[in-house]
């Protein structure tokens, strides 16, 4: 049986995030910033974005080489905190 603090997720490895925030001028730019602040090798050139139905929103893929659970904890705490963010998966 996994003990309650092993990880099924093996480090390093490339990590997706999906970020859903407000369809506006500068969010994908900011929450670049919040994900190269935690993970500093992370490429904005891989940004994926698709804009809602009614363009009302925009979700990000971003895809980071995750080193460890902690900077994974670190960047998903920082990024539920960021004023424009919705969701975070």
């Amino acid at each position: 049986m996994r003990q309650p603090e092993e990880s099924l997720i093996r480090y390093p490895c490339s990590f997706p995030i999906k970020i859903m925030g407000p369809c506006i001028d500068g969010f994908a730019e900011s929450i670049c910033e919040v994900v190269r602040s935690h993970a500093p090798d992370f490429d904005p050139a891989l940004l994926e974005m698709r804009p809602s139905r009614n363009g009302n929103y925009l979700g990000l893929t971003v895809t980071i080489n995750a080193q460890s659970r902690e900077q994974l904890d670190r960047l998903y705490q920082a990024l539920t905190h960021h004023p424009m963010v919705k969701v975070v998966l």
